[in-house]
This record gives C-alpha cells, structure tokens and sequence, in this order.
C-alpha cells in the first residue's frame, strides 16, 4: 500500500434493491443523507474527496502551468509537432489571456470543488451525519476540513483577488467578497483549528493538512500579507516558521532530487503532499513536457506529445551557478540517448534524423524547434513508467518553510542571518563545489542575475524596465530551488516583476495581470459577481 490517500477515492456504490416477488426497481439517481446511513468505517472515504480533489492540479491547461508558464522561467511555444491550439498558451506567455480562456475556467473549475467538498463535509460532521470513530475527534476532523478550506480559498484570492466566499451548502447565489475579508476569515479558521490538529507527521496524515501543514499554510498566507491586504507580516511569519523547524518533524533531504521520484513518500521534507500514483491516483503526467523520442530514454509506456512543449526560458538559465546540481535536476538539456545510454535518440521534425540535442537559446516564446529549449525533467518519471505516474508532489516542503524565514527576515533588515539560512538549503546543491554553496546578505540584497529583455531572433532587442530587483540575489535562489513548483508567479508578484519586466516574447501589462478574470461563464450564470478591474 502506497499510502492511505491514494487507496481513499470515495466512491459510494448504489445497489437497486430488489424484493422477491416484487419487480419494480428503486432507482437512485442521487445519493442524499436520507437515502444513506453512514458508518464510523466510511470517516476516511467522508473526507477524502477534499484531498482526491487536489488531483489535476497539475496540467498543461490549468492551475501549475498558470502558475510557471505566465513566468520568467517557462514558455510553451508552438512547434511542429502543434502545440499552437489557438495560441491558448501563448496568451499565458503574452498576458494576454481574458475571462474565456480555457485555463482560467479550468483554474476555477478546480479549485471550488474542493470549497463545496468541505463545505459539505463540515456541515455533515456539525449535524452528527457521519459517526465518527472512538480515536477521533469530531472537532479534529471539523478543524482538518476548515484548513483544507482555506487552503483552497487562498488560492483562489491568490490567483484571482476578489471571488464568492461561501462556508455553507445554501444555494444561494453569491455576491463577490474582497480579497483582504477572505484573507482574515481563513487566518481565523486557521489559528483557531491549530489546538484541534494533529501533530503526528505519519502514514495516516500524509497527504492531509496536520498542525505542521497548517502552519505552513498560514505562513504562506503572511508571506503574501501585503499583496492581498496591503499589509505586510512578516514577523507573524516568522513565528510560524519558528514553530515548524522547533518542531523537529522535517528536514531537508541530502539529495534535491529525491524529494519529486517517484515513489517519495518517505520524504522527510515533505510537509503537505499531493499523492499520485499511477493506478489508484492519477492525474500528474510527463507527456508535455518531452519529446516523443524521450520513450526510448526511459522505457515508457506511453510516447510522449509530439516535440513537448514546455521549455525553460534561457534567460533564466542564464542566470544559473554552472555547479549548481539544481539545474540538471530540473531541467533536461544536451544530447538525448536512450535507457542504454548509447543508442542517439532522433529528432522527428525540424531535423529529422538527426541527433536530439536539447539547446538552451530559444529564438523567441511564439515558435521554436523540436529541440530548443531545455526541458522540465523535476518530477523524473521512473524507468518504465505508464501515462500516469508514481511521483508525489510536495506542495508545501521543509525547505520552503526556510526561505520563507529567510525572506522576511531579510526584508526586516537581517540579510546576514537570512543568508545564513540560504546557505543551509545551497548546500546539497554544492556538493562538488562547496565553497560556492555559502552566500552573504551583500549578495542576497545585490539586484537578480537576470538579464530581462525582449528576445528576437536569440537577442535582446528591448530592455524595458531596467530597475534593479530589490532583494534580487534572494529572488534568483527562489528560482533555482523551486522552479516548477508552482509558486513562481506569486514570487513574482510580490517582488514587482510580474507586472513590470519584459522577457522572450513578453511585455509587461501592468497590474491588471496579477489576477486573472473570473471566467465568463461563471459572470454569466451569477449577476450578482462583478468582473475583476480592466476584463470588462
């Protein structure tokens, strides 16, 4: 057995009931409580879609590649092979996007599931519908389901400010409730459900929200005080933080790698996860991001999509220490051989036949060939592996919970003790240079390495804002450690570039790209929501 999530997809069977000399068949075309008497077995398959939901946020076409593919770290660029699609993907790119594209509707399409899920859940645990076993607690399930709320809620105001705050299952139609109101709300359910979580970091709460994950939770949510509320917090951060590595729970493993193979739920850094696995909990995919040859590379089962798409963009790998084991942890890139490591693997399109030799220098982010760019390769997929794969994704990890510490206390003025801290998380990444792991405040306060620009034809040809980036040593180590993990563009937003540099093929567009609309089928089935600022 995996782990525990991965087995509890709830999945409620009706059985039509029959009586002997009777033929009329009972049909039940919905589930309700009164049609259905719960047991203290069924707890675990109560709460788990709240968390199964989570599955699918990783996607081509909706909430991760929103999250990097909008960034100064990843393109996905039309190539022969398609990938064009009614330049749905180069509108994340350009900023460009409005309230039909599909990823925005998929975005939110996600994400409130999971807020009606534990909606649901609590009110049916508040009213005793589900008995709840002799070693739990009702109030410990109650406080679970409020956090995994408020995890949902946060990236939602995240990703699109303003959104329809509903803690109930009325059906009502809602009006739209300011960011900085939901901010506060999901704080209190935090703070207040801390005392009823668990602090166990085991099998039964992997891939659940634990005192620990909470608290990263809440961190996260002061980190960003001051994009959502116009208030920083970077003491209450702090605290957090504090509380977490005090706690002794977690620690940051030896190799950067090993915390995205597969079957790396053994993590010791890994504080909140979503679970995959290939069979019972799918949903995280490779097949974007490689090129068709790559099968060959690592005995797939499948062949991935045509040339990929997804594809560093080289002004970030620029910026890369060569010595940092980070960038060959992540990104694929050289020549491409198969799982014998001797057989050449072969372009197919633009230089059909010959060998496949991931380039880093892309002409611009609208066109590239099969083999520019170098390639997301973060979450290896194991030799052998089918369309679906085994690798757990760390939502939250250890070494987050370090750079969020560093972060604030380097923005209160304390650059040498965060460097301190940055030094720590380098270190694995140095081991064949391990002078160059330590860094100093000096460097970390110096403007980013990154040399933002308007790329055509391979050169900068605009570019643009040329402020420095402030705290920008710190913003290029952010980018190094957590590349495609989703949190680039938020990192963004609250360093200023997101809305004001220029990179490949995109120019800013001011701060109206820092959220996204809410999509327009959502506008149009609910007059009492009002767009977000300039989508009219």
């Amino acid at each position: 057995m995996k782990n525990l999530l991965k087995i509890i997809i709830a999945t409620l069977i009706l059985v039509s009931h029959f009586s002997c000399n009777d033929l009329t068949e009972t049909v039940y075309s919905e589930l309700t409580e009164d049609g259905y008497n719960y047991t203290s077995d069924e707890i675990y398959s109560v709460i788990g879609p709240v968390y199964q939901n989570l599955r699918g946020l990783h996607s081509h076409s909706g909430f991760s590649i929103m999250q990097e593919s909008t960034t100064d770290i990843l393109v996905m660029p039309a190539n022969a092979s398609g990938w064009d699609d009614g330049g749905i993907y180069k509108k994340m790119h350009l900023h460009t996007w409005n309230s039909e594209a599909p990823q925005v509707k998929n975005l939110w399409a996600k994400l409130y599931p999971g807020v009606l899920h534990a909606n649901r859940i609590i009110e049916q645990l508040e009213g005793d519908v589900v008995p709840v076993p002799s070693d739990l607690s009702k109030e410990s399930l109650i406080a679970e389901m409020k956090v995994a709320r408020a995890f949902y809620y946060w990236l939602l105001i995240d990703n699109f400010g303003n959104v329809p705050f509903v803690t109930t299952t009325s059906q009502e139609l809602p009006s739209s409730t300011p960011r900085e109101d939901i901010f506060q709300s999901i704080v209190s359910d935090i703070t207040t459900s801390l005392s009823q979580l668990s602090d166990e970091n085991s099998t039964l709460m992997y891939g659940r929200f634990n005192r620990w994950s909470a608290k990263t939770l809440l961190a996260n949510l002061y980190l960003n005080a001051e994009v959502y509320t116009g208030t920083a917090e970077w003491d209450k951060c702090i605290s957090e933080c504090n509380d977490i590595i005090s706690s002794s729970k977690y620690k940051l493993e030896q190799n950067y790698a090993d915390c995205f193979t597969a079957y790396n739920e053994n993590s010791t850094e890994t504080i909140f996860a979503i679970p995959y696995d290939e069979i019972n909990g799918s949903g995280l995919y490779s097949n974007y991001t490689f090129h068709a040859s790559s099968r060959y590379k690592y005995n797939l089962g499948t062949t991935p999509w045509g040339a990929g798409c997804a594809k560093a963009v080289s002004q970030f790998i620029d910026t890369y220490d060569p010595d940092d084991s980070r960038l060959d942890d992540t990104w694929e890139h050289g020549l491409q051989y198969a799982a014998d490591g001797v057989t050449p693997l072969l372009c197919t399109y633009d230089r059909a036949g010959e060998q496949l030799n991931y380039s880093k220098d892309l002409p611009d982010g609208m066109y590239t060939t099969e083999d520019e760019g170098y390639r997301i390769k973060k979450f290896l997929p194991e030799m052998g592996a089918q369309y679906n794969m085994n690798n757990d994704v760390p939502f939250f990890r250890y070494a987050q919970v370090l750079m969020m510490k560093a972060e604030c206390l380097l923005r209160k003025g304390q650059a040498d003790e965060a460097a301190t801290i940055v030094t720590e998380v380098r270190e694995r990444a140095f081991k064949d240079a391990p002078a160059k792991a330590t860094v100093s405040g000096t460097q970390l306060t110096a403007n980013s390495k990154y040399n933002f620009g308007y790329v055509e034809n391979y050169e900068i040809v605009e570019n643009g804002d040329t402020s420095p980036v402030e705290f920008g040593g710190f913003y290029d180590e952010l980018g190094y450690e957590f590349a495609c993990e989703w949190a680039r563009r938020r990192d963004m937003i609250r360093f200023g570039t997101y809305s004001t540099k220029s990179w490949l093929s995109h120019k800013p567009q001011g701060e109206k790209a820092e959220v996204f609309p809410i999509p327009q089928t959502v506008i149009d089935a609910n007059p009492n929501l009002a767009q977000n600022p300039n989508y009219e």
